[in-house]
């Protein structure tokens, strides 16, 4: 569930593309923040913003990976049921894509409950009945075989390495066409209003560019375009 101080933020970074994120994250020094192998599956998935919750595989042991461990206390089902409305699911599947991590049940499960997203460096299976659930995914294709043929579900709300990348519960994600990008939960606000201002600001470059102005100057702007483009934001 979205909490209050979260509205604003999240309803600006609906109208921010994962782009502009990767930029106004790397001049923070922030240049790992990309999920790998995460790219939108499902027609309806539009930009989507939310909280993480992570769900961690290892690799398939043998006396662990069976099908009898889906009725564990932990398992994938035990962890659908303590996700909250509108949180993000984020699979590390350890970029495995010979064994769907994910079906079409428990998707249908997740969007039941309103999670907004699933987003993984793993493949699903089932496609036909996930894309019928509606649940907007990120993953990294389709397969077949179950997740036991190749990985062992071991946690749920952990730190979690998901495509190289570093995610923490609570850390937002924001993903769209490009992908899935991930902004640490203390730079939420501070990200959320350099973006909408990165936006601004490239939408008015384009601006220029569509009225016949060259590059050099204006991408990125040197003093005398800036000077204009606050002069037009300060305009009436």
């Amino acid at each position: 569930m979205t909490a209050p101080d979260d509205a604003a933020a999240f309803l600006a970074l609906q109208a921010v593309t994962t782009a502009t994120l990767t930029t106004v994250l790397l001049k923070k020094g922030l240049r790992n923040v990309w999920i790998r192998g995460a790219l939108p599956i499902t027609p309806q998935a539009q930009r989507c913003v939310g909280r993480a919750f992570t769900l961690r595989f290892i690799p398939a042991r043998e006396d662990l990976a069976t099908p009898e461990s889906w009725s564990s206390p932990q398992s994938t089902r035990a962890a659908i049921e303590q996700m909250p409305p509108g949180c993000i699911a984020v699979v590390d599947a350890n970029g495995v894509r010979d064994a769907g991590f994910w079906g079409d049940i428990l998707c249908a499960r997740m969007a039941r409950k309103g999670v907004a997203a699933l987003v993984s460096d793993g493949v699903v299976r089932d496609l036909a009945g996930v894309l019928s659930t509606g649940l907007p995914i990120w993953a990294a294709g389709t397969a077949a075989p179950p997740s036991v043929a190749a990985l062992t579900f071991v946690a749920w709300q952990q730190p979690v390495g998901c495509g190289g990348v570093a995610v923490f519960p609570d850390d937002v994600i924001v993903a769209d066409r490009d992908g899935a990008v991930l902004i640490p939960a203390a730079l939420l606000g501070e990200v959320a209003a350099q973006a909408t201002e990165q936006e601004r600001l490239e939408d008015w470059i384009m601006q220029q560019v569509q009225s016949g102005a060259a590059l050099p100057g204006l991408y990125p702007p040197d003093a005398g375009n800036k000077a204009r483009y606050e002069a037009g934001k300060a305009a009436p």
